[in-house]
C-alpha cells in the first residue's frame, strides 16, 4: 500500500532524487528540513505518518534527538536513519535512539526502496496487500478494485490517487471522514490541489464504480464529510 512519509533532510539535491522515486512508488512524501520542523508534523493531526526518514545532521535537533522524542512519545512508526557516519558507534547510537534502520550515504535508490519493503514487512500490523471489507477486495499490486454481488465478479481498475482514496475507505468503514481529513492523509503538505480536489476524486471513484453497473459505497453526510459503506443499497 502507498505510506505517507515524513522525510527530514537538508540537502536538497538528495531530497529531490529521494521524493521523485518515492512518489514514482505512489507515496504520499512531506518533506522538512530540520528537525523541530519534523517533531510539529509529527505531533500535529494534520497526518498520520506511516514512515520516518530522517538525516543524522540536522540544524536544530539531530535526527538520534528526533528518534529519541518520537520514541518517548510513545509514537511507533519505523524510522530509517540517513547519514554518513557510517562507523558501527554512530549506527549503534542510531540504532539505540529508535531507529529501526540505518542507510550510509551515498545510497541506491533501489537500496532505499528495498529497506522501506522491509520495514513494512516487520510492522506488528502488517498485511498481505489485500484489503477487504464487505463485497470489496482491493489489490494494490494489480491496482483494481474486485466486487462480489452474487455469482457475479466485477473488476475495476482505478488510478493511483482512487487507489488510495479506496484504500482509506475501506480502512475506515462506516466512519464519517471529513474531506479536509482526507486531504490532509492524501496529499502532501507542499502540494497546492484546488480547493474542491477532495469532492472531485470522490466524484471520480463513485463515476468509476458506477460505470460496471454497480452501486457506490461511498455516502456523502452533508456538512460532515463522508462515509463508506460496504454494503450500499443497490
Amino acid at each position: 500500500m502507498p505510506l505517507r512519509i515524513l522525510l527530514v533532510e537538508d540537502e536538497a539535491e538528495l531530497v529531490g532524487a529521494i521524493q521523485t522515486v518515492l512518489r514514482a512508488e505512489q507515496h504520499v512524501v512531506d518533506h522538512v528540513t530540520e528537525g523541530l520542523g519534523a517533531w510539529s508534523l509529527l505531533r500535529s493531526e494534520l497526518a498520520t505518518y506511516n514512515l520516518l526518514i530522517v538525516d543524522w545532521m540536522l540544524p536544530g535537533l539531530s535526527g538520534p534527538e528526533l528518534c529519541r522524542r518520537v520514541r518517548g512519545a510513545g509514537l511507533t512508526l519505523p524510522v530509517l536513519m540517513l547519514t554518513a557516519l557510517a562507523d558501527t558507534s554512530h549506527r549503534v547510537q542510531g540504532l539505540d535512539a529508535g531507529a529501526d534502520d540505518y542507510l550510509s550515504k551515498p545510497f541506491a535508490m533501489e537500496e532505499l526502496l528495498a529497506r522501506i519493503r522491509a520495514l513494512q514487512r516487520r510492522q506488528p500490523n502488517y498485511r498481505e496487500p489485500l484489503l477487504s471489507s464487505g463485497p470489496y477486495v482491493l489489490d494494490p499490486a494489480q491496482g483494481c478494485l474486485t466486487v462480489q454481488r452474487g455469482e457475479e465478479t466485477t473488476r475495476i481498475n482505478l488510478s493511483a490517487k482512487e487507489l488510495q482514496l479506496m484504500a482509506f475507505f475501506m480502512e475506515h468503514p462506516q466512519e464519517i471522514i471529513p474531506g479536509a481529513r482526507l486531504r490532509s492523509q492524501l496529499w502532501s503538505l507542499d502540494e497546492d490541489p484546488i480547493s474542491n480536489v477532495v469532492a472531485a476524486q470522490v466524484r471520480l471513484l463513485r463515476r468509476r464504480i458506477a460505470s460496471h453497473g454497480l452501486p457506490s459505497p461511498i455516502e456523502t453526510v452533508h456538512s460532515k464529510g463522508y462515509r463508506f459503506d460496504p454494503e450500499p443499497e443497490p
